[in-house]
């Protein structure tokens, strides 16, 4: 979006455009001569992390305890009546942590307000290209990874096939050892591509009670794992929606299960499972007004640094003997479903969140 391109619209048309301001992911907030906040839309609230009724009304050197910066970039836009970006602009809302962002102040005329602020956060702007990138280079993973499969399946049904008339002919027991090891194998190679050809098959959607699907999860994790203690805490106002509770069930128990797994040696060993509403989200692409946040949350080792970057990617795993498949699998299946799945890791705590989007026509384009 180009800096002034809002202010624009507001000055053009300032009732439908405050409406329309609602459903942007960059955070808009409108300033009176005073410079006090008269809107404030819910990306501007989720990024400072206060409600609209603690914005407007208040002056901006109020909100922000460091706004000398931010300050100065509205002195300059009102000082030659066009917009003025400030890059790299460090704000601190009242009682919050530090922010790094990029403003871009304008004049507007729309009722009592005459300036226009956009808000894009740094971290985040990078996050999302880092995601894009991750992505794309997943999915030529899997592509390469689904060809190969496809490559070894037939071989192995011929090798397999080969051991099995072979012990026919052997007549000494102790010889068939060595064809059981070549079946073994075979079957275990064999169990590997199929699971790595999962993914491909579609979603059926069906209403779908997320609860319902993290009750279930958490007892085949804790049947599992019973020195693992599985907390909840679920928001009851989340609705169903239309997803495959097959697949679902599979990201959540391939999450919980790595993080089980990962909490073996913890003393005092715990996962969360939560879930919120969130609020005018992209996802996909494509802005949606209603999400499914899910977390999962352990206060395990944290995921080893060396593979931070790569632990989406096909047989990258942390643990010795693992296939390296179930985040594979849990982010084909989150994907499928116009969704995204992310983590923060650090030692003593791992976060995992998911985010869907609650209206979504699966059917549609």
């Amino acid at each position: 979006m180009k800096p002034g391109f809002l202010s624009s619209i507001v000055g053009d048309h300032p009732v439908d455009a405050l409406s329309g301001l609602d459903l942007l992911a960059t955070a808009v907030i409108l300033l009176d001569r005073e410079r006090r906040v008269t809107y404030a839309n819910p990306a501007a609230e989720n990024l400072f992390e206060l409600s609209r009724r603690q914005l407007v009304g208040h002056p901006i050197e109020e909100i922000f305890a460091d706004a000398g910066n931010l300050t100065a970039a509205i002195g300059k836009s009102i000082e030659t009546g066009a917009s003025y970006t400030e890059q790299e602009l460090e704000l601190t809302p009242s009682g919050k942590p530090k922010l790094h962002l990029n403003c871009t102040v304008s004049p507007v005329e729309a009722d009592a307000a005459v300036l226009l602020l956009e808000c894009r956060h740094i971290d985040q702007q990078l996050k999302i290209a880092r995601e894009e990138r991750l992505q794309e280079q997943q999915q030529a993973n899997r592509e390469l990874i689904r060809s190969l499969a496809h490559e070894i399946k037939n071989p192995l049904g011929g090798i397999r096939g080969a051991a099995q008339l072979l012990e026919r002919e052997l007549d000494r027991a102790a010889l068939t050892e060595y064809t059981q090891v070549i079946i073994g194998e075979a079957d275990r190679l064999q169990s590997l591509v199929n699971r790595l050809l999962t993914p491909h098959r579609l979603p059926t959607y069906r209403r779908t009670n997320i609860h319902q699907i993290l009750v279930h999860v958490k007892g085949l994790v804790q049947a599992e794992f019973p020195q693992v203690a599985i907390g909840t805490d679920f928001d009851a106002s989340l609705p169903e929606f239309e997803a495959d509770s097959e697949q679902l069930t599979q990201v959540v128990l391939n999450i919980a299960r790595n993080a089980a797994q990962a909490l073996a040696a913890t003393a005092d060993a715990r996962i969360w499972f939560r879930t919120r509403v969130a609020r005018y989200v992209t996802l996909a692409k494509k802005r949606h007004r209603l999400a499914l946040a899910l977390t999962v949350e352990d206060n395990g080792p944290g995921v080893p640094e060396a593979i931070r970057d790569r632990v989406f990617y096909p047989l990258v795993s942390g643990r010795e003997g693992g296939t390296g498949l179930g985040l594979t699998l849990a982010q084909t299946f989150v994907a499928q479903h116009n969704g995204t799945i992310g983590f923060e890791s650090a030692p003593g705590r791992t976060v995992f969140t998911i985010l869907l989007p609650l209206e979504f026509d699966r059917n549609g384009a």
